[in-house]
């Protein structure tokens, strides 16, 4: 009975699936795998050369001075083409590594770009690791005073976005910011020469930024991994008269791995391709920094493309090696318990001194938050450590900007538009993976997890070299407004589809079942049965896609470039830029993006509760 509604089941969902699979195919040709093909083919291709042919010049002529037989003219040029006074082609098309080839030139611009990147992400990653292996490994197996207030505090990092912190920051970082105004008070730098975060420490001032926004990745996978460690792993060890030094190096430290290179690879990946922080510095010297700049120079200096190319395959490498590692550490087994071991109570000086690291990285976790805030809220703060007197005036100022207004209704408008795209293909896509399976499933979860993958700086170069021409000058058809559209949608998909796969793994399809045997078309189960057990799933979903895409930095910067455009980021921006009173103007603004993100992370965790993990599960 059970194989005669499976099948039934089946052939009452055969038609839909054929449109659904098109739409699916034609989201993530346009959205995702055609930029990245056209961002490919240009960096690996020569176009072709043209030439043109002087009047009064002969084909012989011509052809000594291009360097090219005749015949060899004659078979590239349609005979009516070959005539003096036209472009010539010269020189076909052609495949070529040079271009790539020559970013690892020693002498090569692009080369000390690399390394600069390359460095960066490194430092970064390390420093997080740093902080967040103990933090992790104190919350996860053992118990002091505060620790679920401060374990909670620790994620504060999240409701901040770097770009925005950075603005912030860069004031506290200033040479007469209150950082080194407290140095200097404590006597360890002398304020004739500071310590100069905005000029020779750049690169030193985003390595900080970046650590404070991105340790909470790299703390919430090893916390997860830790503790789902078998606790019989950690008796048998002591049992057999390990030291809980060598308890920790020979089981805990191996064990922790998975959850050390899930949360590692990402915030490498994030620092690597970080475009706000360095651009707030000023810091040119990295990749993220030149794509910006080349973004617009695709056909002209194939460099961008090149570059790009680069930064694309070394992401994916990295994904699919912490993959690759997560899958045999899981294919080993023996690392989740079915009991969760006792905390190890800490009491005197070691609790004191658990509470204390918590509390100061707390207190670091925050000052992107405090700089931001009194930025925006300071009437007068130079040289001092404190804002000497606090007025709105900067908030009203900026929220009656025509530019934070156009930008505020913009995101608005795009990240609404992009939502709907993301629930709809969401939902679809979770119908695929979970209740299509087979190799469509497979397809369809290898797709929503790759823009995971690919940054949004790569996403947006890709937009430019495809469809600029369909947003910009006299011949643009489009709004880019549209492409802005797709590009967050591609870009936030995971959150939906995540959810919603989460959502339907955890609901019996026999209730689908049910339905569809009863003459249900599936349009009609999917809107009364699924959606309705479903819908807090989606609903967290939505609203982390829709916070998410209205404080999206790299497509916004790079895409919109008439003000009537700019999104919300690309306002904050552009504020910063003006001369005096820009920070103050952009932290103000900034302090809308940080509640709104809060208040949207608050919401989602009202729909879910205490579900966070089973959201993102699988």
């Amino acid at each position: 009975m059970q194989e005669l509604l499976d099948r039934e089941n089946r052939v009452r969902h055969r038609p839909a699936t054929p449109l659904l699979l098109a739409a699916l195919a034609a989201f993530f040709g346009l959205g995702l795998l055609w930029p990245l093909a056209s961002t490919f083919t240009t960096a690996l291709r020569d176009p072709e050369l043209r030439e043109p042919w002087r009047p009064k010049e002969t084909l012989a002529q011509f052809a000594a001075r291009v360097q090219v037989p005749e015949e060899k003219l004659r078979e590239l040029n349609a005979p009516a083409d070959l005539a003096p006074g036209k472009l010539i082609v010269a020189r076909p098309a052609r495949w070529t590594f040079a271009h790539v080839a020559g970013l690892f030139n020693p002498d090569a611009a692009q080369w000390r770009w690399l390394l600069n990147s390359l460095l960066l992400a490194v430092t970064v990653t390390f420093l997080c690791a740093a902080v967040s292996y103990p933090l992790a490994y104190w919350q996860a197996r053992a118990s002091f005073p505060g620790k679920r207030l401060l374990g909670g505090l620790l994620l504060l990092p999240l409701v901040m976005p770097p770009f925005v912190g950075a603005i912030g920051l860069r004031r506290v970082l200033a040479r007469y910011g209150p950082f080194n105004l407290l140095l200097a008070h404590f006597g360890f730098v002398d304020l004739s020469d500071p310590l100069d975060f905005l000029g020779a420490h750049r690169w030193l001032g985003c390595v900080l930024v970046m650590a404070l926004h991105f340790y909470p990745l790299l703390y919430l996978n090893l916390t997860a991994a830790i503790s789902n460690i078998d606790p019989s792993l950690l008796e048998s060890a002591r049992s057999l008269g390990h030291s809980p030094w060598r308890v920790f190096r020979r089981v805990v430290l191996p064990l922790s791995v998975p959850g050390l290179v899930a949360g590692g690879s990402l915030v490498f990946i994030g620092a690597f391709t970080d475009l706000g922080t360095p651009l707030i510095f000023g810091y040119q010297e990295v990749v993220a920094s030149q794509i910006f700049s080349l973004s617009n120079e695709q056909t002209a200096n194939p460099a961008g493309p090149a570059l790009v190319a680069v930064v694309t395959a070394t992401v994916l490498v990295l994904f699919f090696l912490a993959r690759v590692t997560l899958a045999r550490y899981a294919a080993v087994g023996g690392v989740k318990g079915i009991t969760r071991a006792t905390d190890t109570r800490l009491r005197g000086g070691r609790a004191a001194f658990v509470t204390g690291f918590h509390v100061l990285v707390v207190l670091l976790a925050l000052l992107p938050h405090l700089s931001v805030l009194l930025g925006g809220l300071a009437e007068r703060w130079v040289m001092a450590v404190w804002p000497e007197s606090f007025t709105l005036a900067h908030v009203e100022e900026a929220l009656a900007h025509p530019i934070a207004r156009a930008g505020i209704r913009n995101s608005l408008v795009y990240a609404a538009g992009s939502t709907v795209l993301d629930v709809v293909l969401g939902l679809a896509c979770a119908w695929v993976i979970v209740r299509r399976g087979g190799y469509l499933g497979r397809l369809a979860d290898a797709l929503t997890l790759a823009p995971l993958a690919i940054p949004g700086l790569v996403l947006a170069f890709g937009y430019v070299g495809v469809y600029a021409g369909w947003y910009q000058g006299d011949a643009a058809f489009l709004p880019v407004g549209v492409f802005l559209v797709l590009s967050y949608a591609v870009r936030r998909l995971p959150y939906t589809t995540r959810a919603c796969v989460a959502g339907l793994e955890q609901t019996p399809r026999t209730l689908e079942e049910a339905a569809g045997g009863l003459g249900a078309p599936p349009g009609a189960v999917l809107r009364r049965i699924t959606v309705p057990l479903i819908a807090a799933n989606v609903a967290a979903g939505a609203i982390l896609a829709f916070a998410f895409a209205m404080l999206e930095v790299s497509e916004s910067l790079i895409l919109a470039n008439r003000p009537a455009d700019y999104p919300l980021t690309k306002a904050i921006y552009h504020l910063f830029g003006r001369v005096g009173d820009g920070d103050q103007l952009a932290s103000a603004l900034g302090l809308f993006a940080l509640f709104f993100l809060a208040l949207s992370l608050l919401a989602a965790g009202a729909f879910l509760g205490r579900k966070w993990g089973e959201m993102f599960r699988g």
